[in-house]
């Protein structure tokens, strides 16, 4: 992506369509933009038309022919004091959708002037609204059967950014770069995206970057570490496990230290509990390490002033005579027992192990896992928002608030130890089920058992991690949430 900068909407070079925003007000459309210049002459049929009104998301394409460009894109914005960063984020995705769609490669885009939002904001809004939806996944299409091939939005003239506003455009352009790849990895076939691919990845950013150290263990290493839950959910596959930490420290003189941890179940067929439903997806169940992996790529590249180490048990969960079994007792990492409930609850057992190694091992201010957990999850919140455990009030703010910041919006879920009670064994340790009634909760429940007195955040991201269909600016299949919350906080901090 090339993005630049004018500062008059009459300096700008030429571009396959021209942006202009508008407040929808009483008595018709307001610009939103401090001067419309040379396109008031095109820009008045159509609005004396009364066809477009400024609506929020609205949009209307007019073909001029102009010296700079054949298309005029009226946008809406909707009413001027409602407007918020994630109003403009949602207001300028039809933007790329419509470029997308005609094949358009560049975009000179005026900022409108929102006196509620300061600059930073309009930067974010604008510019993540743009770029989040400019994105296509279509590496496993034969180039002879392509209809129309993508073609993405390679150009960005932001008309009124100053130097300050062009040095946010680069860090959001960043962390899209994160979320990207993000998306690749979970939209990639799962016979290709195994374990040791990831660690390949993950070896490569530390290739990349001088900051970045990556460890992988195999699976020898993971038998000596004593991580029996990992090593039983892998014991169908005929691909071996893979642990690895992806360490950055960003401020070497700070003992502050965040750990993202990653669920990285490359293939979830249920095991021995085999799925009935909804397998053709499972692709999608090492979201959780995907994020991991982009986050600690857009840290490295932004050179963030932070400590974060990146944490990935990785295996798929398959079927064969020596598949770990319901009902049978196994020994993690920290020693613990557990009763195996039901083999399709596997990411709790990996994450635990996980989980175990990070407390004993990197010593961690904080813990976030992401995980696609439980399907309970979307029919208790459905894909608005992802479900937010914790056990410490302070990391649950800050989380909150980046997700807010964000527009990857969490719900805290209660943690109340009544609930603890359903997991008690008569065989083991800890059982890793307690039934339906709320099993989001008790794998949370489940997970806290491994964590300490850590301050711990358990995100379950399993409505929110793929859409079927896309929304607003997301595209199609792997949404990539969780890298820019993960981002924002860390920016915060």
């Amino acid at each position: 992506m090339h993005l630049s900068s004018v500062s008059k909407l009459e300096a700008r070079s030429k571009a396959d369509v021209v942006v202009v925003p508008f407040w929808k007000g009483k008595h018709g459309p307001e610009a939103a933009i401090e001067e419309i210049g040379v396109l008031r002459k095109a820009l008045a049929p159509s609005l004396s038309s009364h066809d477009f009104k400024g609506k929020e998301e609205e949009l209307l394409v007019i073909y001029e022919d102009g010296e700079y460009e054949k298309r005029i894109a009226l946008l809406g914005l909707g009413e001027r004091d409602k407007v918020t960063v994630e109003r403009l984020r949602r207001a300028y995705a039809p933007i790329t959708k419509f470029a997308l769609k005609k094949r358009l490669k560049s975009l000179n885009v005026p900022l409108p002037v929102c006196e509620a939002i300061p600059n930073e904001g309009v930067i974010q809004g604008v510019l993540e609204g743009l770029l989040l939806p400019n994105y296509s996944f279509h590496a496993l299409k034969h180039e002879s059967v392509k209809e129309d091939p993508p073609t993405l939005v390679e150009k960005i003239s932001l008309i009124g950014a100053g130097k300050k506003e062009m040095e946010l455009a680069k860090t959001i352009e960043t962390v899209c770069q994160g979320i990207y790849l993000t998306r690749d990895l979970v939209n990639g076939n799962a016979d290709d995206v195994t374990p040791q691919y990831l660690a390949k990845v993950a070896v490569g950013l530390a290739k990349s970057h001088k900051s970045v150290k990556t460890t992988v263990l195999d699976k020898k290493q993971i038998v000596k570490e004593k991580m029996g839950l990992l090593l039983a959910v892998n014991r169908g596959s005929d691909l071996d496990p893979v642990f690895m930490t992806i360490s950055y420290r960003g401020n070497p003189k700070s003992d502050d230290h965040t750990v993202v941890v990653g669920k990285g179940i490359t293939f979830d067929t249920g095991g021995l509990n085999l799925k009935s439903t909804g397998m053709e997806t499972m692709k999608d169940d090492m979201s959780g390490a995907a994020i991991v992996l982009g986050v600690m790529g857009v840290v490295a590249e932004l050179g963030l002033k932070v400590n974060v180490t990146g944490v990935i048990a990785s295996t798929d969960n398959a079927i064969d005579a020596k598949s770990y079994k319901p009902g049978d007792v196994y020994q993690g990492h920290s020693g613990k027992t557990v009763e195996i409930g039901n083999t399709d609850a596997e990411g709790r057992l990996i994450l635990a192990d996980a989980l175990s190694y990070t407390v004993k091992h990197l010593k961690p201010t904080r813990i976030i896992d992401f995980a696609t957990l439980t399907g309970a999850m979307g029919i208790a919140l459905g894909t608005e928002a992802a479900g937010l455990f914790t056990n410490n009030d302070v990391l649950a703010d800050l989380l909150l608030r980046a997700g807010t910041e964000t527009g990857e919006r969490l719900w805290r879920m209660p943690m109340f130890e009544e609930y603890r009670e359903l997991l008690k064994s008569d065989v083991a340790d800890i059982k890793s089920t307690g039934g339906r009634l709320g099993s989001s909760i008790l794998a949370a429940q489940f997970l806290q058992d491994f964590i300490g007195k850590t301050p711990w955040a358990h995100i379950d991201i399993a409505a929110t991690a793929f859409s079927a269909e896309g929304r607003r600016y997301y595209p199609r299949f792997s949404t990539g949430i969780g890298v820019r919350l993960i981002i924002a906080l860390l920016q915060n901090l």
